[in-house]
């Protein structure tokens, strides 16, 4: 009935909301074992739009908590797109209760890393105030799946809070693990095309005293935003940006902190090759 991958089309959004209403109607009936089964066909599915339009559907819809026993059964399901579609439901059912929606993550957040993702990086968007809250918990578990999660999508808020992201990574910055590594990067290049003149003095200061971890971390994010500016599509970077890294790299070469200022010579080279 539907694509195995793609986004959806018109005639897609039309035939599956024509199922939900379907659904709810079997619903009605009494007929539970049969809405189940038609739920199950159509979201093991490796496509994830499909996943996503069809457990917003199922919880938009006027009678949506009546499905609610069903899509609890559902987030533990065997098959993943069975319990991603159970995920995106609760997220759109819980818009009123933030609270709530974070408790369901922290329960499958393991089991349905992408859903996981997607939906985190909404509720920065949505609830910036929250996330600051509870993400400094994350960050603190013994789970490397969970402190990674707990960045994804925190360039959100780069414009309004960078202060706080920068304390944030401050607290994360030695964390040996991969996966936060590439978060923590990810960041900090994002932060600072947008903040360059608050994330600079941090990342000195964090250079001063870095083991071989976290200089690693810090040069993978500095040799970023050094060949930034030298891309080819340069005159559509911030002027602020490119000459305030600019002069960063320069100071660190000239820095008397042995450390910083062989991370500065060979930004230099990157920048005047």
């Amino acid at each position: 009935m539907f694509n195995k991958i793609g986004r959806l089309d018109n005639e897609d959004t039309k035939n599956l909301k024509e199922l939900v209403n379907k659904l709810f109607a079997l619903l009605a009936e009494g007929k539970t074992v049969k809405v189940e089964k038609e739920i199950y066909k159509v979201a093991n599915t490796p496509n994830y739009f499909i996943r996503e339009h069809l457990g917003t559907y199922l919880a938009k819809n006027v009678d949506a908590d009546k499905m609610e026993p069903l899509m609890k059964k559902m987030l533990d399901h065997k098959f993943y797109g069975i319990r991603a579609t159970a995920v995106f439901y609760y997220f759109h059912l819980c818009q009123d209760e933030p609270e709530e929606i974070l408790n369901i993550l922290d329960s499958c957040y393991k089991s349905t890393p992408w859903e996981a993702e997607s939906i985190v990086n909404e509720m920065w968007r949505k609830y910036p105030d929250l996330m600051k809250e509870r993400m400094t918990q994350w960050i603190k578990s013994e789970d490397e799946n969970k402190r990674a999660l707990s960045f994804h999508g925190m360039e959100n808020i780069s414009n309004s809070d960078p202060n706080f992201i920068m304390e944030f990574i401050s607290n994360a910055i030695d964390d040996d693990k991969i996966e936060v590594q590439k978060k923590i990067t990810h960041i900090l290049t994002q932060v600072a095309r947008s903040n360059p003149i608050i994330v600079f003095p941090y990342i000195r200061e964090w250079l001063v005293e870095a083991d071989d971890t976290r200089v690693k971390t810090i040069w993978v994010s500095m040799k970023k935003l050094a060949n930034i500016i030298v891309q080819r599509n340069r005159n559509e970077q911030s002027q602020e940006f490119v000459l305030l890294t600019q002069q960063t790299i320069e100071d660190w070469k000239n820095d008397e902190n042995e450390k910083v200022s062989y991370m500065g010579e060979k930004l230099f080279r990157i920048i005047r090759r």
